[in-house]
C-alpha cells in the first residue's frame, strides 16, 4: 500500500479512506499488526492527518485497529469471540430475511441474483479472488435490499470486519469459491421455488462452513490472530 492513491475530490475524504483502508484490512493486504502511521497515510492521500484520523477513529469502533497510547495504531489481530459474535448476528437476520423473501413474489430478486451468479461463476473460473470476494459480498447485500433492511445490512458490516477476515483466509482453500458460488445458486433456487423452509436451510448450510474450520485455519495463520 505504498503507491499514492488519489482520492474522489467531490466526496468527504473521511469516509472515502475508511473504506479504502477497511478493504484493506479485511482483504489482508494490510495484515494483522501492521503499522498505520498517520503522516504517511496523509501523505500516500494526499490528504491532511484529520481525515486519516476520522477514518482511523471509525475503524477503531468496528474492532478493526488498536490504538495503543506511545505505540501508535496498528491492525487488529482477528478476534475469535467478535468473529463468532458477528456470524451469530448475520445468522439471526438472514435465516429470517429468506424466508421471507422465499414466502413473497419476487421474480425480479431472482433475475438479479442469477445475473450475479453469472458474474460469480466467472471470477471461479478466472481465479480471481478479490473480484469474487466482492461479488459476494453484493449478493448477500441485495437479499437486505430486497427486503428494504439496507439499515440492517450496515449494522451487519460494520460488525463483520473479523469474521470476514476469516473468510478471506479460508477463501484460497481448494474448491472454497466454488462451494460458495453452488451453495449462493441452491440459495437462489430455495428463493424462486417459494420454499422459506428450503431456503433457511440452504443458508444456515452457507453461513456453516468457515467456523467449522477455525482451527485449521488458525493452525496455518497463527500470527494472524488474538492471544
Amino acid at each position: 500500500m505504498n503507491e499514492s492513491i488519489r482520492l474522489d475530490r467531490y466526496r468527504q475524504a473521511a469516509p472515502q479512506l475508511y473504506e479504502l483502508l477497511r478493504e484493506a484490512i479485511v482483504s489482508l493486504a494490510l495484515p494483522p499488526g501492521t503499522a498505520l502511521v498517520r503522516p504517511e497515510l496523509a501523505a500516500q492521500y494526499g490528504v491532511s492527518q484529520t481525515p486519516v484520523r476520522d477514518a482511523l477513529m471509525r475503524l477503531e469502533e468496528e474492532g478493526l485497529v488498536d490504538v495503543i497510547p506511545q505505540a501508535g495504531t496498528r491492525v487488529s489481530k482477528i478476534d475469535l469471540d467478535r468473529a463468532g459474535q458477528a456470524h451469530f448476528l448475520r445468522r439471526a437476520i438472514e435465516l429470517e430475511l429468506v424466508r421471507e423473501l422465499a414466502a413473497t413474489d419476487n421474480a425480479g430478486l431472482v433475475k438479479r441474483l442469477r445475473a450475479q451468479l453469472d458474474m460469480q461463476q466467472a471470477q471461479v473460473e478466472a481465479a480471481d479472488l478479490e473480484a469474487f470476494a466482492a461479488i459476494d459480498l453484493e449478493f448477500h447485500r441485495e437479499l437486505y435490499a430486497a427486503a428494504n433492511m439496507l439499515d440492517l445490512w450496515q449494522l451487519v458490516y460494520s460488525r463483520s470486519g473479523h469474521i470476514d477476515r476469516l473468510r478471506r483466509l479460508h477463501l484460497p482453500a481448494v474448491g472454497k469459491a466454488q462451494r460458495i458460488q453452488n451453495d449462493h445458486t441452491l440459495i437462489v433456487d430455495a428463493i424462486a421455488a417459494g420454499d422459506p423452509g428450503l431456503a433457511e436451510q440452504r443458508l444456515r448450510e452457507h453461513l456453516s462452513h468457515t467456523l467449522r474450520q477455525v482451527d485449521e485455519i488458525r493452525t496455518r495463520h497463527p500470527e494472524y490472530f488474538k492471544a
